[in-house]
């Protein structure tokens, strides 16, 4: 059995390729920065060039349907003004709902967000499957049968749990080193290989007249929710294809932290005049790490962790813990490390200083 989930409804990245026929003009060399002529200028457009800072935290971003994970990423940086982010998991342009963006600091903590379950409001159409498995792409087998509530019901046990999932031919993974969906798009049908991804939870939640049935999943990484509409369409004789996707959470990230883009924005406006923070819109970098123990440590300790050093547990204070914790001196996020055979060992040291959120959540010390 073969089965596909949302990190999701995975497509391709938008590239843009100069044309052969650009003008002169178009290409030609820009001025170097040390000309005076570029003062006070940004990019050729006139506008203000805005200096780049440090930001510390998450933002959880509603993203609206149309716009890539990396036109996100792009979008936020500009309006905090960040050096640094990234985004914990890609959401397909088709998709809306929880995108995680990473700024300074808070992306040596992505793998953890990247990691963590991840639920899915889906729906799909039935009767025609498509090369792409959602709207976007051309019909490829269809039927005038429609599956009722009962059978897709008898169906869901067999995508529950471990089960072999092909990934959309339209797809980010690699075959010989080029991304599938770019061979898709040559023309080019290949063999995927199936792979092994975990299903926690599907479940039915509405079923249709109009053909249509909405769904709900959790799953673990590297599932397509594209290859479960397709998957379940071919079991039930009747295709099928993703019509609507919404992450509702990713990792410790769930609806009541989404934050949309017009109020992003707004937020941004505000701060410009003086009417409010950009750190309001931050989560604590520590916010991911929501699954780890933390360890509180004094300064003389803190000081060696900062300097990479290993520090000696001993006595009763010693924690009773081994593996991974994060660690804290005075309430503040200082390092990710390891516990094991009497020793605190720093993994990734922190530096937070800038612009970071303007409240936290600390879970209490171990």
């Amino acid at each position: 059995m073969t089965v596909t989930t949302p990190d999701a409804l995975l497509a391709p990245h938008d590239v843009q390729h100069a044309g052969a026929d650009e003008s002169a003009a178009q290409i030609r060399k820009p001025r170097d920065n040390k000309d005076p002529r570029n003062a006070n200028r940004g990019g050729g457009n006139g506008k203000p060039r805005r200096d780049k800072r440090d930001v510390h935290g998450w933002v959880v971003l509603d993203k609206p349907i149309g716009m890539t994970s990396t036109q996100a990423v792009a979008v936020l940086k500009r309006l905090f003004s960040a050096k640094r982010a990234g985004h914990a998991g890609t959401l397909d342009p088709l998709a809306s709902g929880g995108l995680p963006i990473a700024m300074g600091e808070a992306t040596k903590t992505v793998p953890f967000v990247m990691d963590g379950r991840k639920r899915y409001r889906f729906t799909v159409a039935w009767g025609e499957e498509r090369d792409t498995d959602d709207t976007e792409g051309r019909a490829v087998a269809t039927s005038p049968d429609r599956p009722t509530a009962e059978a897709i019901r008898a169906l869901l046990p067999r995508f529950t749990g471990v089960i072999e999932q092909v990934p959309p031919q339209y797809s980010a993974v690699k075959i010989q080193g080029e991304r599938a969906y770019d061979l898709a798009r040559d023309g080019e049908v290949v063999p995927l290989v199936p792979r092994p991804v975990e299903i926690h939870e599907l479940t039915l939640v509405e079923h249709g007249d109009d053909g249509r049935s909405v769904f709900e999943a959790e799953c673990g990484k590297g599932t397509y929710v594209r290859a479960l509409a397709r998957d379940m369409g071919r079991l039930l004789g009747c295709y099928g294809h993703i019509c609507a996707l919404r992450r509702t959470v990713v990792g410790p990230f769930d609806e009541s932290d989404m934050i949309p883009l017009e109020e992003l924005q707004a937020l941004c406006d505000r701060a410009a005049s003086g009417e409010g923070s950009l750190a309001d819109a931050l989560l604590p970098v520590e916010t991911a790490l929501d699954d780890i123990p933390a360890l509180a440590v004094t300064r003389a300790d803190a000081a060696r962790l900062h300097r990479g050093q290993a520090v000696l547990l001993r006595g009763r204070d010693a924690p009773h813990c081994s593996g991974t914790v994060y660690v804290t001196v005075a309430g503040r996020l200082l390092a990710l490390a390891e516990v094991g055979n009497g020793e605190l060992i720093p993994k990734r040291v922190f530096n937070l200083t800038g612009l970071t959120a303007s409240s936290a959540v600390r879970k209490e010390s171990i």
